[in-house]
């Protein structure tokens, strides 16, 4: 990774441009780093080298800047990044003459409120994923919508994804696969003990809470990277951002191109 990244800074100096590089060690995965907080508060582009993961972590780096996000696949699956490392200076050149696009992703607002305190405050591109703790047994939760009852549930936990997460965990778990423009919030249950209950598509100005109500210790994970455990009573508090990834798109390029690269759709039978 090292070679690359000298190269991406060989082109970017080439281009009189001025470099924010996190650095290559363990603390530069820390959000509060000094590397990352530069990056934050100065960039004007961000370049990100890796896979999905990665690209996460980013987008919610900049996330109330909102500055342009390329991502450069150097991972395996890829549906966040737009384009491979040996693609780079060619999508350098459109990026510095104005020839690409930004698609607008959704992005979620998460708190997490015990005894009318937050004690948790996180952003995500993907999704919340409230599930059970370390004992092999469900947890029940309860469920609502813009304060309205929704369901009680028990099941290995629940996903509230944003159109772009609806090809990670929520897909795994028989979720359905959203177009990124579309508006709406996601609520699938992970293996729920009562088989009505279904993924279920809300639009995206609503506002979702789930509190836990079993007495097991379950964890609100988000974007799979961050999060905390929660207790019998503590309630994850979920809304669309008022902020939005915006990715490095560039024409020619859909979205159903990217779903049958990745899915390998028309590929014959799996």
């Amino acid at each position: 990774m090292r070679q690359q990244v000298a190269q991406v800074q060989d082109w970017l100096k080439v281009h009189q441009k001025t470099i924010l590089l996190d650095a290559m060690d363990s603390p530069s995965l820390l959000p509060d780093s000094p590397e990352r907080q530069r990056i934050a508060q100065q960039a004007d582009l961000l370049i990100v080298l890796g896979g999905d993961g990665t690209m996460l972590s980013g987008a919610r780096l900049v996330e109330r800047r909102g500055i342009p996000i390329l991502g450069v696949n150097m991972g395996g699956l890829g549906f966040l990044t737009e384009i491979n490392f040996e693609d780079l200076p060619e999508a350098l050149e459109k990026i510095f003459s104005g020839q690409f696009q930004l698609d607008a992703r959704l992005m979620l607002a998460v708190h997490i409120r015990r005894a009318n305190q937050i004690i948790g405050s996180y952003s995500a591109l993907n999704d919340i994923v409230v599930s059970k703790g370390h004992l092999a047994r469900m947890i029940s939760t309860t469920v609502s919508v813009n304060d309205a009852f929704m369901t009680n549930i028990q099941s290995d936990g629940l996903i509230v994804s944003t159109p772009t997460g609806s090809t990670a965990y929520s897909l795994s778990s028989n979720g359905p696969i959203l177009d990124p423009s579309v508006d709406a919030l996601l609520i699938n249950p992970i293996c729920p003990h009562t088989l009505s209950h279904r993924p279920f598509l809300a639009p995206g100005n609503v506002s979702i809470s789930i509190q836990l109500t079993s007495q097991e210790c379950a964890m609100a994970t988000v974007d799979g990277q961050e999060g905390q455990e929660i207790i019998t009573g503590d309630k994850v508090e979920i809304q669309a951002s008022g902020h939005r990834t915006q990715l490095i798109r560039f024409p020619g390029r859909t979205y159903f191109e990217v779903l049958r690269k990745k899915l390998r759709w028309g590929d014959g039978l799996v």
